[in-house]
């Protein structure tokens, strides 16, 4: 299986969409699809919320004339255009707006870890780039070089200082983060938070650093946690993870030595074999990522190429969210 394949099995990344980033600036046409009778609306509120059916199991999209009804007043965002040619854009209403628009299409407001397990690949997708781009909207009011107010444009991909003589474009922002399962021989490498309760294992991860490669990183942050030095790696896929605004770039890798000396920030590091690691999970002695993670997938892909084992198939595996 290719990279590109893994990544589009990853939770947010199945969206099938054309952005359409090269008609941002065409007015006339912005104008055309905002208007058209299949637009469709999706409504994030301020705690980064989305409106969604009732059951939890879509997104609620407003058609045009709700839109009009409901919220008329705000600039949509352009999100781009499906297959079909139905085009999607972004509403950011304030609380008392959010609690209008829920009351009257009987929805509700889900968040995005929640959807991310119940709906379809398509949606879950569309409200993780709405909601990572709604949050760089919002906290993207004054600008860093001088202070002056931010005037979004580029159908609200871009904000532009106002003070003409700064005149900075500033973007959205994409934080950069490694994820990683490092194995020696057939052993893989988990570690646990003092946050979490005991039994609770995840795969290693932290943000790169700038002037370093996503290689540097893996092996720099594999280092700091656990104390065990990385010889190779690779690049497995990747994931939108907006909480509230990272890439987790996922990678497999081989340890030198399998010696551990755990750093400052993790409380345990530890090499689980596969018949330890199987039987834990299904004792219910290991709790993992759920599969809404892409650690999920490393690990699930580890036991495959370590044990000839799919990780869904392990009887009642414990996971946590």
């Amino acid at each position: 299986m290719s990279a590109d394949q893994r990544s589009r099995n990853n939770v947010f990344a199945g969206l099938a969409l054309d952005r359409c980033s090269e008609r941002r600036l065409d007015l006339d046409w912005l104008r055309d699809v905002e208007g058209a009778a299949q637009a469709r609306f999706l409504v994030v509120g301020p705690d980064g919320k989305a409106l969604s059916h009732a059951e939890g199991r879509g997104l609620r999209l407003l058609d045009g004339g709700e839109r009009a009804e409901l919220l008329s007043d705000l600039a949509p965002t352009l999100l781009g255009v499906d297959p079909e040619q139905n085009p999607y854009f972004l509403l950011t209403p304030d609380h008392e707006a959010c609690s209008r628009a829920g009351e009257r299409c009987a929805g509700h407001f889900l968040d995005l870890r929640r959807a991310g397990i119940a709906m379809p690949a398509f949606e879950a997708g569309l409200f993780a780039y709405a909601r990572g781009l709604a949050h760089w909207q919002s906290r993207s009011r004054w600008c860093g070089a001088c202070g002056s107010a931010l005037s979004l444009e580029w159908a609200g991909h871009r904000a532009r200082c106002t003070n003409k003589a700064c005149g900075i474009e500033h973007f959205p922002r994409t934080d950069p983060a490694i994820i990683v399962i490092v194995t020696w021989r057939d052993a893989c490498l988990l570690g646990r938070q003092s946050s979490w309760p005991q039994g609770r294992y995840s795969t290693l991860a932290g943000f790169v650093e700038p002037g370093e490669t996503l290689e540097d990183a893996v092996r720099r942050e594999v280092f700091e946690e656990a104390g065990v030095r990385v010889v190779d790696s690779d690049y497995h896929s990747s994931q939108p993870w907006p909480f509230p605004s990272s890439l987790m770039l996922g990678f497999t890798a081989r340890a030198d030595d399998p010696r551990i000396q755990v750093g400052d920030e993790i409380d345990e590091a530890r090499w689980f074999e596969v018949d330890e690691f199987v039987h834990d999970v299904e004792s219910g002695a290991l709790g993992l990522p759920p599969p809404l993670s892409v650690s999920y997938r490393l690990i699930e892909h580890w036991l495959k190429q370590a044990g000839g084992l799919e990780l869904g198939a392990l009887k009642s595996p414990a996971t946590w969210t």
